[in-house]
């Protein structure tokens, strides 16, 4: 992968996206509101670098730092960097969210040891909520709702209703597969359709470039394909390394990170099994199928 330094897209007054190219394992999004005199940040980074990059780049949009960041969901790409800006700052998300990113601590160093993270501590939500919440900046409101068990079990859209705006979190990737194995397929399903329902023109993705809602017909047909394919393969008894190895990706085949097909098919096969939806699965065996699919070597953190 090429490094490409992040950049900014103004989506409205005061609103902006902080995009870190291309998206891939490690490079989420964030999202920058401001009325001038209070900054809502939505999620921040993995690595205190990059956490410090993403500040620099709220003062350059004009911005005071924050006094609010939201997190989308617990993984460490989207909260690690939240200990630079706390406790200046308030963190909020799911209920979830908290338990898991208390639970998970500091997953990242787990997966990727060999990473430099810097030198960030695990700061969770120490404000949160069940299913909505609304925050005023100045005339802005943004909405932080929650769509079910879909990423993971603890997902916030956060909705901007007056700019015709969401940040959709990890509910949607743009230009990268999906990736399902600490939530459900099937409320990844239902997710889509809420996000229709905010009928928001800008939408913010994950990880990939500013999109429209477009991507949640792309994002919709590949879910439908991997329900597809573990039906079958499920029902033949195949395993979901079995299954994936010998799938035709089809029109999704140039969708980065096409190993996350594997541990997609160990969540549909855990449902399918009737597992209720966000039911933990064996991470050794998630992570080491995504290696296998990839010959051996493991999926690489690119930040």
């Amino acid at each position: 992968m090429t490094a490409t330094a992040p950049y900014t897209v103004a989506l409205a007054p005061h609103v902006h996206a902080y995009v870190q190219p291309d998206g891939g394992w490690c490079l989420n999004n964030a999202g920058i509101v401001s009325d001038g005199v209070s900054t809502l940040l939505v999620d921040t980074t993995a690595t205190l670098r990059r956490a410090e990059a993403l500040r620099e780049a709220v003062t350059a949009v004009g911005a005071p730092l924050p006094r609010t960041v939201v997190n989308t969901h617990h993984h460490g790409d989207h909260t690690y960097g939240n200990s630079l800006f706390a406790p200046h700052a308030t963190v909020v998300g799911h209920d979830s969210c908290r338990s898991e990113v208390l639970a998970a601590g500091r997953q990242l160093h787990l997966v990727w040891p060999q990473t430099d993270f810097g030198d960030i501590s695990i700061t969770a939500p120490t404000l949160t909520y069940s299913e909505r919440l609304t925050v005023h900046l100045g005339e802005t409101e943004v909405r932080l709702i929650h769509p079910g068990v879909a990423h993971t079990v603890g997902d916030t859209v956060v909705h901007l209703p007056g700019q015709g705006i969401v940040f959709t979190g990890d509910l949607v990737f743009r230009g990268g597969t999906p990736f399902l194995p600490m939530g459900s397929l099937s409320g990844s399903l239902r997710a889509l359709e809420l996000l229709r329902s905010l009928d928001a023109q800008t939408v913010v993705p994950g990880h990939g470039p500013v999109t429209d809602p477009s991507a949640y017909d792309d994002t919709e047909r590949y879910l439908l394909y991997v329900a597809e394919l573990a039906g079958a393969t499920h029902a033949k008894g195949l395993t979901p390394l079995e299954a994936a190895r010998e799938a035709d990706l089809g029109e999704f085949r140039a969708l980065r990170e096409s190993e996350r097909l594997v541990a997609n098919l160990h969540r549909a096969y855990a449902e399918l099994d009737g597992l209720p939806e966000g039911s933990p699965l064996d991470p050794v065996a998630v992570f080491g199928d995504m290696a296998a699919m990839n010959g051996g070597v493991p999926v690489a953190c690119h930040a």
